[in-house]
């Protein structure tokens, strides 16, 4: 064998033993996910709820806070019919008393929280000229200053434990931000920020942090999506987006994913094929990204800065036609899965 073809195959095995140790690893931390503790906001639908099945699955305890009170009580019964140990606490995360009450309930049931996952979130989709500043501040509430506040609420005692997991569940919007989407976009550019540097702060601690960057997913969370400018419109584009199988990722497949990437230790994971395309993209080619977007943008509805109105995306349902329908077809049967709206 030449002395090349040595070094080629010492690198082989190489990494063919870096591989193996990886995977050995990650079976470890599958093993010690059983009976650990974990705390997913946003819990009670779409990602959150695909959530809560995947570490049930995998042996966990499980704790689940949203707003909706009857949305928290049939994922609670949901999961407890399948032989899962879960407890529910009402909480609106952009409330630090509300935050504060959550974590105590928590504790006192359970002694304390392993794993804390931020994945609370809304959307609006509007043109920018309908926007006005109180939009861009309830968008920092619930993705920026929420996670936050239960970060800050949840971490002394993993510190003082000397092991913890936080993830951060933020968006592709949080790398490049996407038309339509900016006060999304900017809450969870501030996510991203938040947990990229957490990480590093925390680790001295024994507390890792994983960053979760989403693309586009089959939730069937569309129909809660908040909108402005032409109603109708902005809700067939959107629901259109985050229904069709190429650009979207099954929740189911996210959440296994992200599990995965837990046990795994990584430090980020980007979420499907398209959004891990235009996060490269955005990194090498910024001018090609920007054009893209520009022509995004030109095919999107147009906004009307005299309407400043908020619609829900349940109040427009029944609005949309038969195309629209159709290429909803996979949201609408993975939001009957995910106790979303129908």
């Amino acid at each position: 064998m030449s002395g090349y073809g040595k070094i080629a195959a010492c690198a082989a095995g190489a990494a063919a033993g870096m591989t193996l140790v990886g995977a050995a690893r990650t079976r470890a931390r599958q093993k010690k996910l059983a009976g650990r503790v974990v705390l997913i906001t946003g819990g009670s639908r779409g990602l959150g709820l695909a959530l809560a099945r995947e570490f049930a699955s995998r042996g966990c305890r499980l704790a689940l806070c949203a707003r909706d009170v009857d949305e928290l009580e049939r994922a609670r019964l949901a999961l407890a019919a399948a032989g899962t140990e879960v407890i529910v606490s009402p909480c609106d995360i952009s409330n630090r008393d509300s935050v504060a009450a959550m974590i105590e309930d928590i504790r006192r049931h359970y002694g304390r929280i392993d794993m804390l996952i931020n994945n609370a979130g809304e959307i609006m989709v509007s043109p920018f000229e309908n926007l006005d500043v109180a939009d861009f501040e309830r968008s920092m509430a619930v993705m920026f200053w929420g996670p936050l506040y239960v970060t800050l609420a949840a971490l002394p005692a993993m510190q003082t434990r000397g092991e913890g997991t936080i993830v951060n569940v933020t968006s592709i919007g949080g790398k490049v931000s996407v038309p339509h989407l900016l006060t999304y976009s900017c809450a969870k550019a501030a996510a991203v920020a938040f947990s990229d540097g957490l990480r590093d702060e925390v680790r001295r601690f024994g507390i890792q942090v994983t960053t979760v960057i989403p693309g586009l997913m089959r939730t069937g969370s569309y129909v809660n999506a908040n909108l402005k400018g032409d109603h109708v419109a902005e809700a067939s584009w959107f629901g259109a987006a985050a229904s069709l199988p190429l650009l979207t990722l099954s929740a189911e497949a996210a959440a296994r994913r992200t599990v995965n990437a837990v046990c795994a230790g990584r430090s980020e994971i980007v979420l499907g094929l398209p959004a891990q395309v235009l996060a490269w993209a955005e990194t090498l080619l910024p001018g090609l990204t920007a054009g893209t977007l520009r022509l995004t943008n030109a095919l999107l509805p147009k906004g009307d800065a005299a309407d400043h109105s908020i619609q829900v995306g349940t109040d427009v349902e029944s609005r949309h036609g038969s195309l629209y329908r159709l290429m909803t077809v996979l949201g609408k049967r993975a939001g009957q899965r995910l106790n979303q709206p129908v």
